[in-house]
């Protein structure tokens, strides 16, 4: 199986994907302590898992149709 060009761009695409997420959910937490943080990172890690969950399924379905 090879990879093309587009599907390159495409993937690391996912990847910047997935390192934006990664930033976005520390930015969020970032200068919080006690009750503010705990409340902060349950939202944050939910909606994280969601965004890497929906890369996930976008990279497994460009890798499939390869």
């Amino acid at each position: 199986m090879t990879t093309t060009a587009p599907d390159l761009a495409k993937l690391r695409e996912l990847d910047d994907g997935t390192r934006r997420a990664w930033t976005a959910y520390q930015e969020r937490l970032r200068d919080l302590y006690g009750e503010e943080y705990e409340q902060a990172e349950t939202e944050s890690w939910t909606e994280l898992q969601a965004e890497l969950r929906r890369l996930e399924r976008q990279r497994a379905l460009l890798i499939a149709s390869n």
